[in-house]
């Protein structure tokens, strides 16, 4: 399997999720590399870390204004910062769920991690070249951030 057919797969899950979970259609943008600097964290970002056949990390990192949006579609009315992480920690969870199904026992996938606050630092393989996707949803603006070697 090729890193671009791994990385669709994550994109994939990411697009599934705003289909299936808030029923409204998200766009992934152009994916480039970050080679000069590490990408930008948003608000909340949930993580999953990747070992075996390659080793790096996978995260989604999206806006408070979004995932609070993204409750209000869901039907929930509690906004608070705990419902927020177990949200982005929900969709990094389903991005794990998915590439255990897609790639089997070739990758070892963890229990997803949450980060809050813009000003986190992800931690890349040293090798890792992250590849930055841009997800849109209405007027909103998330990455997934896929960095696998």
């Amino acid at each position: 399997m090729t890193l671009e057919t791994e990385v669709g797969v994550f994109v994939a899950g990411v697009l599934n999720y705003f289909g299936t979970t808030v029923q409204q259609a998200a766009q992934c943008g152009t994916p480039h590399l970050a080679l000069n600097e590490k990408p930008e964290m948003s608000d909340y970002t949930g993580i999953i870390q990747v070992s075996g056949k390659r080793t790096g990390v996978v995260a989604f990192t999206a806006p408070k204004s979004m995932l609070s949006v993204m409750l209000m579609r869901m039907q929930e009315t509690d906004m608070s910062h705990e419902n927020l992480c177990d949200l982005v920690g929900e969709i990094a969870n389903t991005l794990s769920g998915n590439a255990r199904r897609d790639f089997g026992h070739q990758f070892q996938i963890s229990v997803p991690e949450v980060l809050a606050g813009r000003g986190s630092a992800l931690a890349y393989p040293a090798a890792g070249r992250p590849i930055v996707i841009p997800i849109e949803w209405r007027n909103y603006h998330a990455r997934l951030i896929v960095c696998l070697q």
